[in-house]
């Protein structure tokens, strides 16, 4: 059984930063895709960002286009999710999630156990 396990999330000023990291208990260049969803209090999932098959391409939500960076480190089998300009909308559970083939657009074979976002402003 694949394990994502999460780590970063946090309470950060509006304008502010945070790194989200995510292990993999495989190599994560067995994933086809991996990403970033995000769900707030209320509302649907969203996906934030998602990444290519070890470094490929890369997807990104319009709402945080240009404020975050997802990357990856193959030797490390983790995931990032770079966030800059943190908004007081960007508060939610942020989910990492992988796909074994495919895109991981909207659907995941593998889900972490999340970590919590909060921005204050």
């Amino acid at each position: 059984q694949v394990q994502l396990v999460e780590s970063g999330g946090g309470s950060a000023q509006a304008g502010g930063s945070l790194r989200l990291s995510c292990a993999s208990s495989i190599d994560i260049r067995s994933h086809s895709c991996m990403g970033w969803f995000r769900q707030a209090p209320g509302k649907e999932r969203e996906g934030v960002a998602r990444i290519w098959r070890s470094s490929g391409p890369t997807l990104y939500a319009d709402s945080v286009k240009g404020r975050f960076t997802i990357s990856q480190d193959n030797a490390k089998n983790t995931v990032y999710l770079q966030m800059n300009s943190l908004k007081p909308e960007d508060t939610a559970m942020y989910y990492c999630a992988a796909k074994t083939a495919g895109s991981c657009a909207l659907s995941a074979d593998y889900w972490g156990q999340g970590t919590q976002v909060t921005v204050s402003s």
